[in-house]
């Protein structure tokens, strides 16, 4: 059996529980994945969410924590 498909954008996302693969109503949360319900990454990120990429290493490593001196 395939796994169901992940849905880049919904029309109501808040209508459903991302949390596991049940994709449950809002107000069932039949796999008691906790007391509320999983948010779909649209609802965090927006609707561009997917074209998301990480930033490169090299421009966040121009300072880290070992660069600065202690305070005094």
């Amino acid at each position: 059996m395939a796994p169901k498909r992940f849905p880049i954008n919904p029309p109501h996302p808040e209508r459903t529980c991302w949390g596991c693969d049940r994709y449950c109503a809002a107000d069932q949360l039949v796999c008691g994945n906790g007391s509320e319900r999983t948010q779909h990454p649209v609802e965090f990120f927006g609707p561009d969410w997917h074209d998301w990429v990480p930033p490169s290493g090299a421009a966040s490593s121009a300072v880290t924590p070992a660069d600065e001196s202690p305070a005094a």
